[in-house]
């Protein structure tokens, strides 16, 4: 009483569900039911083939010992002698009777009652009684050979061979259905072992990719040795790992940098604004043009860290042809007046890119040019090694070898930059080295004779076909 119907529940037989199959199951599965269908297909036509050749066999030796036994008879033909597996033979009247027959079928009715007409004088045919079945060829002498021997009486020869036991009996098929089941139970056994060994690496690393975490990116699934699709799949995965590994290394580096910059303006704005509270003989309207400069502060490091994130983190966006000789002489119109610039630029120097982007780079090498140059900042395009190369270099002071890449890091300045520009964010060359990889180039300081010389390198693209 109370009781619930299972079905009422949804916990009766209704509502289980087959457990899901492994892939390994399931292409298992899938080999075991396509080899049964093509074996058991495969046995069909076995089964026809052999009984179709059997019967072909019987009815071939029989249909020979009828005309060996007409050939050799007289006007009073006596029972023939057998020499072959057909021992059944008869000769019948016009009436039924048998006139003479072989010593094996001697006392027996006649073999059958299919009598060939004059115009299709031999047929086969199977004759069954008392539980045996006869193979038999039925043959009508020629009218000439009726003539001469009957006096054109219709005589028909019988020569019958009782069935084999592959025909008379189910045998046969028993045989070859052992066989189907024997082979595609092989081929499974078969098929499971090569799939399981060919998934066994894809389990390796499903199982190593489940040990990975967001805090232990180091480790690395194994690699198969060959060059398969599962061999590709674990190097892409490695490779992928690796980019992981890196960005969120890069991620953490960059947020604790972050911290570190925002901390000691963050510091200072608050500092100033306790003492504006504390001491009623600080200028109120001092503390507040000062907050509001750290603010502006904090705004540019802030958008330059979007400004550096968006870059590290999309694709350049629209793309189109640039010629760098237009776009730095833009950019070098744009700057104010004092330091001179010169420019070299080999004309039709076009690239793929993001225009806004590339102005970016260049605009942040000449900005940080002309602050450490004495005199002159010279700017160089040119085709070169297949590709297309902007240097900018002034006759400063230079970058010591040991710090020409700690300069492209985010919020690193160098003592000499922090003395000429010390509101400066430290992000300009890393946004700029970001833009040039998302072209699939790269930016680096080399040699020179005199100073830093900074050198952008882009992909020309390719040519069109002629």
């Amino acid at each position: 009483m109370g009781g619930k119907d299972p079905g009422e529940t949804g916990e009766g037989v209704g509502s289980l569900r087959p457990l899901p199959l492994s892939v390994q199951a399931r292409l298992t599965l899938a080999t075991a039911v396509l080899s049964l269908i093509v074996c058991t297909a495969i046995g069909i036509a076995l089964d026809l083939l052999i009984r179709d050749r059997l019967r072909q066999d019987v009815f071939a030796d029989t249909q020979r010992a009828t005309t060996e036994w007409i050939g050799s008879m007289t006007a009073t033909p006596s029972p023939p002698v057998t020499t072959s597996e057909v021992d059944l033979l008869q000769l019948v009247d016009a009436h039924g009777h048998v006139v003479v027959a072989s010593r094996a079928a001697s006392g027996r009715p006649p073999i059958s009652t299919l009598r060939p007409a004059s115009d299709d004088r031999i047929q086969h045919g199977v004759a069954c009684a008392d539980g045996e079945c006869v193979m038999f060829t039925a043959t009508r002498p020629s009218p000439q050979e009726e003539r001469l021997l009957w006096g054109g009486a219709a005589h028909v020869v019988y020569a019958g061979l009782v069935e084999p036991p592959l025909l008379g009996t189910r045998r046969l098929e028993l045989l070859l259905a052992s066989g189907v089941l024997a082979v595609s139970a092989l081929l499974t056994w078969i098929a499971a072992f090569l799939i399981g060994r060919t998934l066994r690496p894809v389990e390796a690393m499903r199982a190593r990719m489940a040990e990975i975490t967001v805090t232990d990116l180091s480790k690395r699934v194994p690699e198969p040795p060959g060059d398969d699709a599962v061999a590709q799949l674990a190097r892409t995965a490695n490779k992928t790992l690796g980019r992981l590994e890196e960005a969120v290394e890069q991620q953490r580096n960059f947020s604790s940098m972050v911290s570190h910059e925002l901390r000691t303006p963050l510091t200072g704005l608050r500092a100033r604004l306790e003492e504006a509270l504390t001491y009623p003989d600080v200028d109120p309207r001092a503390a507040l043009r000062d907050a509001l400069s750290t603010a502006d502060r904090f705004q540019a490091i802030i958008e330059e860290m979007l400004s550096l994130a968006r870059v590290r983190t999309a694709a350049p966006g629209h793309r189109e042809p640039v010629r760098l000789g237009t776009l730095v002489g833009e950019e070098v119109a744009s700057r104010r007046a004092g330091l001179l610039i010169r420019v070299d630029a080999e004309e039709d120097v076009e690239v793929l890119g993001n225009r806004v982007q590339l102005g970016e780079v260049l605009t942040n090498l000449l900005v940080n040019a002309q602050r450490h140059a004495r005199t002159v900042v010279e700017v160089r395009v040119e085709r070169r090694d297949g590709q297309a190369v902007v240097s900018v270099r002034d006759d400063g002071a230079g970058v010591a070898p040991a710090d020409r890449e700690r300069v492209f890091e985010p919020f690193v300045r160098l003592a000499e930059g922090r003395r000429r520009d010390p509101e400066g964010s430290g992000l300009g060359l890393a946004i700029s080295r970001a833009i040039a990889r998302a072209h699939q180039g790269d930016l680096g300081i080399e040699d020179s004779p005199q100073g830093p010389r900074f050198v952008l390198r882009l992909p020309l693209p390719p040519r069109p076909p002629t």
